[in-house]
């Protein structure tokens, strides 16, 4: 789109509209995608987050630490119960448990805020940690609030260090398969 003088006001914003949504040259596509980033980083995370409680609303998972490699839960659970039974869990509680079936590397975890008090064995929580560049998102093995004992499914042990209550940000809700691959694609182009 060149130069040009606009008679009204109308003209100026009916040519803009056409750039943004109906021209099909690269800069269109790169006005698009700009729009698309300030839009999602600036408005609806912070949204959503003020919405579920949380500064993360949203987390993509960067680890393997949570997946079942791929196995049934029958299968899991027979490779890991010895684990899970000295440490006081049982199947039954286990199969009870919020994404009983753990999460794979890619796949993105709503989260919601927690208030510590209401964080209980079996939750899937998110903490920081000055250990680590991202956040961790492991479940709670033990729950003696202020601190917490967590443990990724597909780690051998707990987390090194207890999880204080003021580390925690937010409680999985739900996940969304393979969508966190766009995040941590983007991530490893710029270096992130």
């Amino acid at each position: 789109m060149g130069y040009r003088e606009y008679k009204n006001w109308k003209d100026l914003l009916h040519n803009i509209w056409f750039f943004i949504w109906e021209d099909n040259s690269i800069e269109s596509w790169i006005v698009n995608v700009i729009i698309a980033f300030v839009l999602v980083k600036f408005v609806v995370y912070p949204l959503l987050g003020l919405l579920l409680g949380t500064s993360f609303p949203v987390v993509a998972v960067v680890s393997g630490s949570m997946e079942h490699n791929g196995l049934n839960f029958d299968s899991w659970w027979k490779e890991n119960k010895a684990w899970y039974a000295e440490h006081g869990v049982t199947k039954e509680m286990m199969q009870g448990y919020k994404l009983k079936n753990g999460f794979n590397k890619g796949d993105i975890i709503v989260l919601r805020g927690v208030k510590p008090e209401k964080i209980k064995v079996g939750d899937i929580i998110v903490y920081s940690t000055d250990r680590y560049k991202y956040p961790i998102i492991h479940r709670v093995i033990e729950a003696n609030s202020p601190t917490f004992r967590t443990k990724g499914d597909n780690n051998a042990g707990f987390d090194p260090s207890p999880v204080d209550e003021k580390q925690v940000v937010g409680k999985a809700a739900f996940k969304i398969p393979w969508l966190g691959w766009i995040k941590i694609l983007f991530t490893n182009i710029i270096g992130g």
